[in-house]
């Protein structure tokens, strides 16, 4: 057993990134941007009224599509405005720099395109972007850190088994990622979103794209020195998830980006990624 499979509790971003060296310049990037936009925020939205939402998280209405909650993101708006500004003056010259300049550009000259981004985000409306998937990048940085607080009351008020569907209970968007907690025989599944943070309980088996339960349809693939993180595959839709088997790490391996080879070498096996994504891999 290698040292990372010893210490799987114990993995830190900083040694996960060190064995990794080619996730420096996104690591330095996430760093970076989540150090501003925890240092932009300065207002926390209000928690909704839970009784107002019940019947519509019965029936499978993600809670940021409710109509029955007001959860007010205007303040958002502005946070990832001064979040990509300042990003745009700290940034080294190069294409990201160049790139989050534009960014910076377009969303204030226009005092409408704040507003429309962030319905854009989620997927409200149309937004034509110069660079759609830095702005999905860094707009989502912004509003999952405005979202925190709701998330985390929202975790609270559900019940494991009242929102057992394949998208987001809080912004509907597919899972980015999956989780394996607790020991057998009682091992449960839980989903993760890759925008604002969610994760929530899934059957144990079944596909979540295409939600084939047969059993025999699954497969696994292992990738030597990676810990606890494996990749799920249907071998019905060839869509794959991947897992993080294991607990105590979740801000490593939950995080998507920290895995990224992990969708090179799914894509070279020829699977597909059907889950939602904020870094795009070709």
């Amino acid at each position: 057993m290698n040292r990372l499979n010893k210490a799987i509790d114990l993995v830190t971003e900083d040694f996960w990134v060190s064995r990794h060296s080619y996730l420096q310049p996104v690591a330095q990037l996430h760093a970076l941007a989540d150090t501003i936009a925890a240092g932009t925020l300065n207002e926390d939205p209000d928690v909704p009224i839970w009784d107002n939402y019940v019947a519509d998280f019965q029936q499978g209405v993600p809670l940021l599509e409710s109509s029955a909650v007001v959860i007010d993101l205007a303040i958002a708006a502005r946070t990832v405005v001064l979040l990509i500004q300042k990003l745009a003056s700290g940034l080294p010259p190069g294409k990201l720099a160049q790139e989050t300049r534009a960014l910076d550009s377009e969303l204030r000259c226009d005092p409408g395109a704040p507003r429309r981004a962030v319905a854009w985000l989620l997927d409200r409306d149309e937004y034509a972007s110069a660079c759609p998937g830095l702005l999905r990048y860094l707009g989502w940085t912004a509003l999952a850190r405005h979202l925190h607080p709701v998330v985390s009351a929202f975790a609270g008020w559900r019940e494991d088994e009242g929102w057992l569907h394949n998208y987001c209970p809080t912004c509907g968007s597919r899972p980015s990622m999956a989780q394996l907690v607790g020991t057998d025989p009682g091992r449960l599944r839980l989903l993760s979103c890759g925008r604002c943070k969610t994760r929530w309980r899934y059957r144990r088996t079944g596909c979540p794209f295409c939600e084939n339960q047969n059993d025999h349809r699954l497969a696994v693939l292992t990738v030597e020195g990676e810990g606890g993180l494996r990749i799920d595959y249907c071998e019905s839709c060839r869509s794959y998830l991947k897992t993080y088997d294991g607990e105590g790490s979740e801000n490593v391996f939950l995080a998507d980006w920290t895995s990224i080879h992990l969708d090179i070498i799914a894509c070279d096996r020829g699977l597909k990624r059907s889950a939602a994504s904020l870094y795009q891999v070709s």
